[in-house]
């Protein structure tokens, strides 16, 4: 994540960073302080839980310019926060609640201020994240390992929860998915040379019918404009 937001961070070096429903231990809280303080030392950070006991166990284990405190979709910090990710948190809760709770984030965010709401397996092998601005979602990021990787569809168990039931003929985000896998299997050739070189071959593919938003992509993750992918 963080190499896509060292503009942001670079014009807001002292800025706040939230880390919503860090979950039974403080590890993703304190990975990600940890890795953005290699370039922004003076970033801060607050992972936030609604368990007051999962807040007392992380306080054990904070680090400089890392705190932790009761809160949850609210994001009740002293001050409005420059990035807030919150992945894995709105998948327990209904669909037609997840934009009430998105507006609720976005209406924290400081002003320039990004939201990353998505979801990843157990040990980050696939990650589905939206980015949201202050006012609406911006667009869809996928992530993969792709040491065995075979099918990049298999991503459609790990979409965000607006999308995840959203999956079938018809909707968008399953064409989407539908054509990432035939781009995937239509450049195996490609695997002589490595997943990297397949993947990039098929990113740029889909580049004729798809919003790619970045013109040079991470090996492993591909992100499309919101408007291509979200729901009717």
């Amino acid at each position: 994540m963080l190499w896509r937001y060292q503009e942001l961070l670079r014009n807001n070096p002292t800025a706040l960073v939230v880390d919503l429903g860090f979950g039974a231990t403080s590890v993703t809280t304190l990975e990600m302080a940890a890795r953005f303080h290699e370039l922004f030392p003076s970033l801060r950070f607050t992972g936030l839980e609604i368990d007051p006991e999962r807040v007392k166990l992380a306080a054990t284990t904070s680090l400089p310019k890392v705190n932790f405190q009761l809160g949850g979709f609210e994001v009740p910090t002293p001050e409005k926060p420059l990035l807030v990710r919150a992945f894995n948190v709105l998948r327990q809760y209904d669909e037609p609640e997840v934009r009430k709770h998105w507006a609720t984030m976005q209406g924290r965010l400081a002003a320039d201020g990004r939201l990353i709401e998505g979801t990843c397996d157990e040990i980050g092998r696939r990650a589905t994240w939206i980015e949201l601005d202050t006012r609406a979602p911006l667009t869809l990021s996928l992530g993969f390992r792709l040491q065995g990787l075979d099918d990049p569809a298999e991503v459609a168990e790990r979409l965000p929860k607006i999308l995840i039931h959203r999956n079938t003929p018809g909707n968008h985000i399953h064409t989407f998915l539908q054509e990432l896998s035939k781009a995937w299997n239509s450049h195996s050739s490609y695997r002589v040379f490595g997943p990297n070189q397949r993947w990039r071959a098929t990113v740029n593919s889909l580049r004729e019918t798809w919003p790619i938003v970045n013109k040079n992509h991470r090996d492993g993750e591909l992100t499309v404009e919101w408007g291509a992918v979200a729901p009717d």
